[in-house]
């Protein structure tokens, strides 16, 4: 972008700089959408090595449609596996309840259910390839940031050699997770974060596929015991088989001790297995399910309460960071790559870095707010009860447990905690600040 000299003569105004404090998706795939915007992006990350941790999430469709914009299609669909529906059962395995998902459901584009570390190293790819290696750097650790009239002064840690640089930036993004130090220096009232008193051990283990092949389960409620599963793995699924990402949720009892929140925390199969001894189903062993996955990693169901703003002039939040939220609607991760596809689109067509960043929060606040505290109602749950309290035995027909009106509440309350409409996300116009380049992977139904 150039500008007029006093002299008259043109001068190239220098372009924007936005710092991204965190190599998850969400600071991964705002470094893309920035690039694909035309603006200078670079990432930070503490971690020393960005390695792929954790299990299996879920993307839903408006997040597919947004990596989809950033070419990223066919790398998702030869990781991940497009999910066909999710079904709820009772404790027993009968059916309460089924939805069809992604393009079953009418949208254009699918439904991802895929390992979070493979989508992460993915996204990672893509950013050393297109802004280049040293775009990401590891081992950098963000402590601080001061604002000036004209620029963010962030200070940055080596956590190898313990030294301090201030690295200058037009905008910085705290994208990093919901202990985020960017979130604690805006907000430093706030307290930690809320657990609702459920605890989670998560894993994948190889097995024989189940029901559909392509079927998200969920059995039991959060009453007192909750089991989710879904495959993640195409490579599997080619190979006759199916890597099934698992969620074995226990509401604790109360005043019960529980861990700051990490992902790689690891946990222990005598802890969870004895509250999912007796849950075999003719088709699907969940004890032998969890018995077999190779590590298993336990978390706490947590969130933090709304904010009133996320950030202030030149620095905002993003993902866990900005609205953490229980993994109950399928849509932490999701959330966190719209927040990037929009920032980037704000920070193209705004004139200055704090008018760009208001609009930004302006269109992600509201709606990021109400998904959290739908999740945290967990509408569904409520309908999920009702089976185990009236047919605590197991049915043999749903209809003969639960009304017309309720099993429509329970698709309405699904419906809400998902927060995308059909209609809706098929005709929105895109937010591709500006299209890629034509042999960089866009498909034209993304348009």
């Amino acid at each position: 972008m150039s500008a007029v000299a006093a002299s008259g003569a043109p001068c190239e105004r220098r372009a924007m700089r936005v710092l991204i404090a965190g190599g998850g998706i969400g600071g991964l795939t705002a470094a893309l959408s920035l690039h694909a915007a035309g603006i200078d992006a670079s990432v930070v990350e503490a971690a020393r090595e960005i390695r792929p941790l954790g299990v299996g999430i879920n993307l839903l469709p408006h997040a597919v449609r947004e990596l989809t914009e950033l070419g990223l299609a066919d790398a998702l669909l030869a990781t991940g596996i497009p999910t066909a529906e999710v079904v709820h059962h009772d404790r027993f395995g009968g059916r309460i309840w089924g939805q069809p998902r992604g393009i079953s459901a009418g949208y254009r584009w699918p439904q991802v259910s895929i390992h979070r570390g493979e989508l992460q190293l993915m996204l990672l790819a893509a950013v050393q390839r297109r802004l280049g290696a040293s775009s990401v750097r590891v081992g950098s650790a963000v402590e601080g940031f001061e604002q000036t009239a004209s620029e963010v002064q962030v200070t940055v840690r080596d956590r190898r050699t313990g030294e301090r640089h201030v690295a200058p930036a037009d905008v910085l993004v705290g994208a990093d997770g919901i202990h985020s130090v960017v979130r604690a220096q805006l907000h430093p009232a706030e307290g930690p974060p809320r657990w609702n008193g459920i605890h989670m051990w998560r894993g994948v283990t190889e097995g024989e596929p189940f029901l559909s092949g392509r079927t998200m389960i969920m059995a039991g409620s959060n009453v007192a015991a909750k089991f989710v599963a879904y495959p993640i793995s195409r490579r599997a699924e080619l190979g006759g088989r199916a890597a099934i990402n698992w969620v074995a949720e226990v509401r604790l009892h109360e005043g019960a001790a529980v861990a700051p929140g990490s992902w790689n925390r690891r946990g222990r199969v005598e802890d969870v297995l004895p509250h999912f001894a007796a849950w075999r189903f003719s088709w699907l062993d969940i004890p032998a399910l969890i018995a077999a996955a190779p590590v298993i990693f336990e978390y706490p169901m947590i969130d933090r309460d709304p904010l009133p703003s996320w950030g202030a002039g030149r620095v905002t939040l993003l993902g866990d960071a900005a609205h953490p939220m229980y993994p109950v609607g399928s849509n932490g991760a999701s959330q966190a790559i719209l927040d990037a596809r929009v920032l980037a689109w704000h920070l193209a067509q705004t004139s200055t870095p704090e008018e760009a960043l208001a609009g930004y929060e302006a269109a992600r606040r509201p709606p990021t707010s109400t998904l959290v505290l739908a999740n945290r109602a967990m509408g569904a749950d409520r309908v999920l009860s009702m089976v185990e309290q009236r047919a605590p035995a197991g049915f043999t027909r749903i209809e003969d447990v639960l009304s017309g009106e309720e099993l429509e509440e329970m698709g309405r309350s699904y419906t809400k905690m998902i927060g995308t409409d059909v209609e809706e996300l098929n005709a929105r116009p895109s937010w591709s600040a500006r299209f890629l380049e034509a042999g960089d992977g866009i498909h034209s139904s993304s348009r």
